[in-house]
């Protein structure tokens, strides 16, 4: 796994996310009751132009590899990003909405596709997994095809085993150890924080 000290574009992007408030330490309240010493919010990108354009960027050198047709950002939080791919790379973009309008075009997949191109799921956070097959789903059941689910931030909770597991392979710009290895060793986040978010995730995840 690559160090983020010997890639300026990645450790740039660690700092601006932990500065920019997208990833917090400190005591939270998870969605499933849990109780975590770290909180991801990637939402708050939006509020940094810099920040996302070199969230945009950072994603290329994954799809350059990949072989597709369009990107799909899934909403909400990864619409901005997909869009800031979209113009960094000159990728065209769709993305399935979340509700189906039930006026004018409803529309369950907003942007220009054909049945039989190939998409490049585009995600901020990578947990379980759940969520993406849903919109994979969607995708899919209009004759899209899906085979890259490409994520901002690979929380290493089983997302990428379970992707796998159904025929889809999971890429990630950054991972959790990758982000708490750097913030360690440049003192950025104070090391028992450290610690307690890495017991916190192997428990999580084991």
């Amino acid at each position: 796994m690559q160090s983020l000290a010997t890639n300026t574009l990645l450790s740039t992007l660690a700092d601006g996310l932990l500065s920019g408030g997208c990833i917090k330490f400190g005591n939270f309240t998870l969605k499933s009751g849990l109780q975590s010493p770290i909180y991801i919010d990637l939402r708050q990108i939006i509020t940094y132009p810099k920040l996302l354009e070199q969230i945009g960027a950072a994603y290329l050198p994954l799809l350059k590899e990949l072989k597709f047709d369009r990107i799909a950002g899934l909403p909400y939080a990864a619409i901005p990003i997909a869009t800031a791919i979209s113009l960094a790379g000159n990728y065209p973009m769709i993305y399935p909405r979340k509700e189906v309008k039930t006026y004018g075009t409803k529309a369950e997949i907003e942007g220009e596709y054909h049945a039989g191109e190939i998409v490049a799921v585009i995600d901020d956070l990578a947990t379980t997994g759940g969520s993406k097959f849903e919109a994979i789903e969607k995708l899919t059941g209009v004759g899209l095809v899906v085979k890259d689910v490409v994520v901002l931030v690979d929380r290493q909770s089983g997302a990428k085993e379970s992707l796998q597991q159904a025929g889809y392979a999971m890429h990630a710009v950054l991972t959790i150890s990758q982000l708490l290895d750097y913030w360690e060793g440049t003192g950025k986040v104070e090391k028992d924080k450290i610690e307690a978010t890495r017991k916190f995730l192997s428990q999580s995840t084991g």
